[in-house]
């Protein structure tokens, strides 16, 4: 399986969770009908803005739809920087890193 870092983690001012991976670029990761889209405007994928589901959800969410559509396995680094997500947010997305490895 292909990989690749994730380079930082952020949370917008609308609430959505944004993934932006160290290299590779995934324009068509919607294809995965998962509702994770691809922004070129930051270079991220993203949720939608939470309803029912946590952040970490959404995660694993982000994970799985470029892992079913591009074959890839994004993993954070002790180098991912971390943009407006508070401690128990990043503790609950760092779990669910763990659970998908």
């Amino acid at each position: 399986m292909k990989r690749d870092s994730i380079a930082e983690v952020s949370i917008d001012t609308s609430g959505r969770l944004h993934v932006r991976p160290a290299s590779e670029l995934f324009p068509y990761v919607w294809r995965a009908a998962m509702e994770v889209q691809w922004s070129e405007a930051t270079g991220t994928l993203h949720s939608p803005v939470p309803r029912a589901w946590s952040y970490g959800d959404w995660f694993r969410q982000i994970l799985a739809a470029v892992q079913d559509e591009y074959g890839y396995h994004l993993q954070l680094t002790p180098h991912t920087s971390w943009c407006n997500v508070g401690p128990e947010t990043q503790s609950s997305i760092v779990a669910a890193s763990q659970n998908e490895a």
